[in-house]
């Protein structure tokens, strides 16, 4: 029997595998790429090192060749492939068939150099029939598809190494730029300035009930005053608060109540009544893109959570290839699909012919399908439960609800408006009540977009008006004057932005999740709710790349670069052509000559300033992005910005609240008596502290700033204590061998230290005033190594079925809250403000992601071991010495005492 070697990309994946292929077949993972471009100096080749381009990884000037390096953790992956490959008759790489996928099986097949006959399978689905129809179809490498996936990789390479530097040393160092990240902050940027801009309008209208003869009540509102429009939300220019036309009736309280007045006792008649049939067309079924925006809209997932589900699912056979533009399905999917709404739905249900959908995009992604339950038989999402992780399921039950809904009925109904007019000094006032009627739901039965219950959002959509005639009179019984306000655009949430890049054609869906993901971890932006604000250093980087470099920030640019790589991908065009366009350039458009001639003429202090208008007197005031924050500053007036405040929070009135309130915080409290430096009091990002000196200057250090201990405040600080607190650390003397002890001001409270040996201070110790025989106390009691009485959890979710029935704890930790089974431990995301709120999916979800990390890697271990031996090593080596110096002294002692 031959014997064949088939690898993947992930453990997952090939654990699945192996259930369908025979024994035959060894089922290997390459857990992802196994080489890339170096990611550190560290990783260069030492006979590259010299090179000028080797920080980039990419010889420019020769062909654009990448420099691969294999990175230190596969290696041993390698070398257990080519150990595998030595006993088989075949190689077969079985990798996804994207872009990525493609790569990986090329970069495979340049590192492990197969000596017997290889060949590349590709299946949307990980089904039994699927894999063996890709055995009896196997094809060679893509290399169209691969040239596509390098050079994108190439120009993103290009791109962050050379545009990062620029940021480093205008704004702040640590900041990224990439060719997708850098516009998607852009349009993050965008959306905040419009609500900064944005002024607010007050507009009034009349709601009321009226009733009919037969005593049937239906609601109506105010549409018309003596045959003008009356004006609403969308009449308003958003940035002036003023009206944008002139043929609408605008009501202020004033008129508004004047003409509820009027209308009392008034008699009502129908003057219309219109009644329009609607249908309403299914959404086709999922892509990458509408699947995270769903994820985002109905379950609260952000992109990466939901493409973390949808990845395990499609591992594990559940759904086909999760990455995917395509929005068709296959003969055999329309087929399962139709035969499971037959069954479960009605017949009435299933339209005459399949439903086919055109995708709109025109490179697929190189996949075949949209995303659907896998097979030719669909399990329900109720088949699933127990097998599957929560959010797993949730996300299997969009897809599972999605795919049916795309292939029945649509749905039926009637919209109906009913005008009813009176008269009031002359004057027609109309009211209008409309209605809806669902006749026949169709695939509202099964899936409605944004709800999570089909049958409550049909039911929210039926507003059944009563049967009136035209003519009839009405009375109203009830009559309001409500004020309304126009409200500002919303802030893009996470599947709002993945809409407006896939609509702008940025990027791909595949990559939104890690991208997004970038912009939160480098702080470009974070989250409020659902939604993302911008920081102050996202507002520089935007202000510098659109003043200097907006050609890279472009969103037509990078829209045309995607259009590129689709044709490199299909073979229309070549790589080395483009990749010669975009870096060298004609007519200095090109990335190096952009850069070169653009960073020339960037001053960081204009690009770090941005303007805020005026604060309640009408002063100007800008936020300046410093070394250590954002902070206002109006002429000589500063004052620090807490974290986590919104930009369009600061109104005039916000501005000069903190500008005041900066202004008493940074208060001198003396001149320090040895020195002579300015003692302040001030309040910062991070709270109250104490400052020695004035802000460092070009070529000075930074002052010495010190946090007030726990129960102070600034009022009440006095110049004494803010002596002894910039005196910390204190000494407090020595112990009996001469051993120094002292008292530190630590990151997690207060603490005593004798060389290596610490003890916290309890509660009731003052760090300002413990003594020495206290401390001596402290260090003579058994120390805890940091565990303290464990505290009460603050949440528990019992008998967890997700995971085999073992109670999850939500701790706080040392380094922030966490959730455990009892064996693992995972931190809480960033987003997640209160560990109270966490739900037990998000929990297990959490548990699982942390499991399969797998433990702690054996290099940290063992550079922990080391350490701690290292430790061990001096105390011993101090404690020998200690030895040596009371034995020397009692030596000398009785030699004096002999003498």
């Amino acid at each position: 029997m031959s014997k064949h070697l088939v690898i993947v990309e992930s453990p997952t994946k090939a654990k699945t595998l192996k259930r369908f292929l025979g024994r035959g077949y060894v089922v290997e993972s390459s857990v992802g790429h196994i080489r890339d471009l170096p990611a550190s100096a560290a990783e260069i080749p030492a006979e590259h090192k010299q090179e000028k381009w080797s920080r980039l990884g990419v010889n420019v000037d020769s062909d654009f060749e990448p420099l691969y390096v294999v990175s230190p953790d596969k290696k041993k992956v390698i070398r257990e492939l080519k150990k595998q490959l030595k006993g088989v008759d075949e190689l077969l790489l079985a990798t996804d068939e994207d872009r990525e996928g493609e790569a990986i099986s090329w970069h495979l097949l340049q590192v492990l150099k197969p000596k017997v006959p290889t060949r590349r399978m590709v299946f949307h689905e990980i089904t039994r029939e699927a894999i063996l129809e890709a055995l009896e179809n196997t094809r060679p490498i893509d290399e169209n598809l691969v040239a596509a996936q390098e050079a994108r990789r190439i120009i993103d390479r290009l791109y962050g190494y050379e545009v990062s530097p620029i940021l480093w040393r205008k704004i702040a160092p640590r900041l990224s730029a990439g060719r997708v990240q850098s516009v998607s902050i852009r349009m993050v940027v965008e959306r905040e300035l419009a609500r900064m801009r944005f002024r607010a309008a007050e507009y009034w209208d009349i709601s009321a009930i009226l009733e009919t003869e037969e005593k049937k009540s239906f609601p109506a509102r105010l549409v018309s005053v003596d045959g003008q429009r009356l004006a609403g939300g969308k009449d308003f220019d958003p940035d002036s608060g003023g009206l944008k036309r002139d043929d609408v009736a605008l009501l202020d309280e004033e008129a508004a109540r004047s003409l509820v007045d009027g209308l009392a006792g008034e008699q009502f008649t129908v003057v219309s009544i219109e009644e329009k049939p609607f249908t309403r067309s299914p959404a086709p079924p999922f892509t990458t893109s509408t699947l995270q925006q769903e994820g985002g809209r109905k379950l609260g997932f952000d992109a990466r959570r939901t493409m973390r589900a949808a990845q395990r699912l499609y591992e594990m056979g559940a759904i086909t290839y999760m990455r995917t533009d395509s929005v068709t399905l296959s003969p055999e999917a329309l087929r399962a699909t139709r035969t499971a709404v037959k069954d479960l739905y009605g017949e009435e249900f299933l339209p005459d012919e399949p439903r086919a959908y055109r995708t709109k995009v025109k490179n697929a992604q190189e996949a075949h399908e949209a995303i659907r339950p896998a097979g030719d038989a669909f399990s329900t999402p109720a088949e699933l439960q127990g097998k599957v992780s929560p959010d797993e399921l949730k996300i299997y039950e969009l897809v599972w609800k999605r795919t049916m809904a795309c292939q029945m009925r649509e749905a039926r109904g009637r919209r109906m408006a009913v005008r009813v007019a009176a008269t009031v000094g002359g004057r027609e006032i109309v009211f209008q009540a409309n209605g809806n009627t669902i006749d026949f739901p169709g695939f509202l039965r099964a899936y409605v977009e944004g709800s999570d219950d089909p049958e409550a959002a049909l039911a929210d959509r039926e507003v059944i008006l009563p049967a009136v005639r035209e003519q009839e009179t009405v009375k109203a019984t009830s009559l309001e004057a409500d004020g309304h306000f126009t409200q500002p655009p919303p802030r893009l949430t996470e599947a709002a932005l993945v809409k407006a890049l896939e609509e702008s054609g940025i990027g791909r869906p595949s990559t939104y999740a890690s991208i997004i993901d970038t912009i939160q971890r480098r702080e470009y932006t974070f989250k409020k709710g659902a939604a993302l604000v911008p920081s102050f250093t996202a507002f520089a980087v935007v202000k510098l790349m659109t003043e200097h470099l907006n050609h890279l920030i472009d969103e037509g640019f990078t829209a045309q670069m995607e259009d590129r790589l689709d044709a490199i991908s299909r073979g229309e065009h070549e790589a080395l052509p483009y990749l010669r366009e975009f870096y060298f350039g004609e007519d200095s458009d090109g990335l190096r000559p952009l850069l070169d001639k653009g960073a020339a003429d960037i001053d960081p202090r204009s690009v770090c300033t941005i303007p805020l208008g005026t604060d309640k007197d009408g002063s100007e005031v800008v936020v300046r992005v410093g070394r250590y924050g954002p902070f206002l500053q109006r002429g000589e007036d500063t004052a620090s910005i807490p974290d986590g405040t919104c930009p369009d929070e600061l109104t005039p009135e916000r501005i000069s609240e903190l500008l005041e309130s900066g202004a008493q915080e940074a208060r001198v409290l003396g001149n320090h008596p040895e020195t002579d430096e300015p003692i302040y009091a001030k309040n910062g990002r991070f709270g109250p502290y104490v400052q020695l000196g004035d802000p460092p200057t070009e070529g000075k250090k930074k002052p010495k700033m010190v946090s007030l201990l726990r129960g102070m405040d600034l009022e009440s600080l006095s110049f004494d204590v803010a002596l002894q607190l910039l005196a910390l650390p204190r000494k407090l003397g020595e112990d009996a061998d001469g051993v120094e002890i002292m008292a530190y001001n630590g990151r997690y409270g207060p603490y005593i230290k004798r060389g290596e040996d610490t003890r916290s201070l309890a509660d009731d110790d003052d760090l300002l005033a413990v003594s020495l025989d206290r401390a001596l106390e402290l260090l003579a009691q058994e120390k805890k190594r940091g565990r303290r009485q464990a505290a009460a959890p603050l949440k528990v979710f019992e008998k967890v079925e997700a995971l085999d029935g073992v109670d999850i704890r939500v701790l706080k930790g040392r380094y922030g809250p966490y959730v455990t089974d009892g064996e693992t431990n995972a931190s809480l995301p960033r987003d997640i403000v209160d560990p109270t709120t966490v739900t037990e999916g998000q929990a297990v979800q959490l548990i699982l992601d942390r499991r399969a990390k797998g433990p702690v890697k054996k290099r940290a271990k063992k550079k922990a071991k080391k350490k701690k031996a290292k430790r061990k090593a001096v105390t011993k080596k101090a404690a020998k010495k200690t030895v040596k110096k009371k034995a020397a002294k009692k030596k000398a002692a009785k030699k004096k005492t002999s003498g």
